[in-house]
């Protein structure tokens, strides 16, 4: 990634410190915008949360993946397998290597571990 070049990434996250949402609890993304060395918050995204104790939950993925289709990768604390594997069909990378970690701090380790 170099200084001209930005992704989208989203986060589950409770607070907007930290990343501390599994995936399927989220029913809000914050979505930032990142460069090799900054990022900026651009918006939350509100979403059904994908665990919500029914048994039919792929309509509700739908929508998720709707949502969010345009972000490079997904930060949560932890996902299952099922929307990690569609997040990846649609070319979203999905990262729970920072899980309770500083959003800020995590952003900018991603993008200096990427090669875009």
């Amino acid at each position: 990634m170099n200084e001209n070049e930005s992704i989208k990434i989203g986060v589950a996250t409770k607070d907007g410190v930290s990343v501390n949402l599994h995936f399927g609890h989220a029913d809000t993304f914050w979505v930032y915008e990142l460069s090799e060395r900054s990022f900026s918050f651009m918006e939350k995204r509100e979403v059904e949360k994908y665990c919500h104790g029914h048994i039919d939950t792929s309509g509700v993925l739908a929508k998720i993946l709707e949502t969010i289709k345009d972000c490079k990768a997904v930060f949560s604390a932890k996902i299952g397998a099922k929307p990690a594997e569609k997040l990846e069909s649609i070319g979203i990378q999905s990262v729970d290597d920072y899980a309770y970690e500083a959003i800020g701090e995590s952003l900018l380790h991603f993008a200096q571990q990427q090669a875009l």
